[in-house]
């Protein structure tokens, strides 16, 4: 080739990039992008699924990243793609745990039969403590250890509820159809007699030979503790 001929097609490889044709950009379809972000959520929800396993046991500082990974059957390297570190997964189980435990709480509004939305409380609080007692078995560990990595968690969001439906308590004594009871200690009597049943699920199966998982035990449980609570705070 000619030194001249040569030199023209070196010059042409080296235009600038914005000289060139750009290739089209790949476009995904809906389909494709709603797959992509189940299987993002679905991984997600199996790290955070397998580290309550293990936090819930033993605890976070007795939890390793690796062991999480194994449980999860993802890659240590996967993991800390969701998540940076194993302080920052703890306080996601935690903030889903958080999510789940006050839940129900949400649904009270001062226009309901108080009656029912307790007993409809209580009936889903004891829901939780059947199908998800680890959850609750890791929220009382971090209430014990004095909550270091929620405290900001009850300090904003649990305390804005709570002052919320404690209004909504108020208000049904007020219209005369609750006792006068102090509404933090109504709620506060509703957590602790519910979550008996997931925290101490031991003691309650050597006690009575049964666990919540038995229909006709839970069943029982919750009438005897809504009639236990309930008639409590009849209007008298």
């Amino acid at each position: 080739m000619p030194k001249t001929k040569a030199l023209a097609a070196a010059s042409s490889n080296t235009e600038p990039p914005a000289a060139r044709k750009r290739a089209k950009p790949a476009v995904r379809s809906p389909s494709s992008v709603s797959r992509r972000l189940r299987q993002i959520e679905d991984k997600r929800s199996a790290i955070l699924g397998a580290a309550l396993g293990l936090f819930s046991r033993f605890g976070l500082h007795g939890t390793s990243i690796d062991q999480v990974a194994a449980r999860a059957d993802v890659s240590k390297s996967n993991l800390l793609y969701y998540f940076a570190n194993k302080e920052e997964l703890y306080v996601n189980v935690l903030r889903d745990l958080l999510a789940l435990w006050l839940e129900p709480l949400r649904g009270f509004s001062a226009e309901q039969d108080p009656a029912e939305a307790i007993g409809g409380y209580i009936r889903r609080k004891l829901v939780v403590s059947r199908d998800r007692p680890d959850a609750s078995r890791l929220f009382c560990l971090e209430m014990i250890q004095g909550a270091p990595l929620l405290r900001d968690e009850l300090d904003r969001e649990l305390r804005a509820l709570v002052e919320k439906k404690s209004e909504v308590i108020r208000a049904w004594i007020e219209a005369g159809k609750l006792a006068p009871v102090d509404a933090h200690h109504l709620i506060f009597a509703l957590w602790a007699v519910t979550q008996h049943y997931a925290d101490f699920a031991v003691q309650v199966q050597a006690l009575t030979g049964r666990t919540l998982e038995d229909a006709a035990f839970f069943e029982q449980t919750v009438e005897n503790v809504q009639r236990i609570v309930l008639q409590g705070i009849a209007p008298r």
